[in-house]
């Protein structure tokens, strides 16, 4: 099973408060590695791979952020048309639902990587096996 950890932080939809969250995250020497926000009318649930997992939920606690750990999958996506859709094909014929997804530039030239939160984390990693899709390793999701 992957062992991405995903933090989802729960960020009142207000002036400031993203930034308050950010700031508290770096002066902890934590490095955000990707992210997505999505929000409603009153907060937003920011979704973070960071470099210190473990460390991230102890300082979220200490400073009364509400959160959630997701385990996800992260996936190398060949950066040319079609790259995502090969993906997407396999997870479907293989009976994978895509909850949601979001994607973020690698170092790699030729490669974009996405993180993939699936409704069956077993059968999506061994489809993509099956299809010769490279997933990332946590140290590699952790190190981007």
């Amino acid at each position: 099973m992957t062992n991405i950890q995903q933090i989802s932080v729960f960020v009142e939809n207000e002036t400031g408060k993203l930034a308050e969250l950010t700031k508290l995250i770096a002066g902890a020497g934590i490095d955000l590695r990707s992210l997505s926000l999505a929000d409603t009318r009153d907060f937003g649930i920011l979704r973070i791979i960071v470099n210190k997992p473990e460390e991230t939920c102890t300082l979220l606690s200490e400073n009364g952020w509400t959160y959630k750990v997701t385990p996800v999958i992260g996936v190398k996506v060949p950066d040319r048309p079609g790259g995502v859709a090969e993906i997407l094909a396999a997870l479907s014929e293989a009976g994978v639902n895509v909850e949601y997804m979001y994607a973020f530039v690698n170092r790699t030239p030729g490669e974009a990587d996405t993180i993939f939160r699936v409704d069956d984390a077993e059968t999506a990693l061994s489809a993509l096996a099956g299809s010769g899709i490279a997933v990332l390793s946590a140290e590699e999701a952790y190190d981007i």
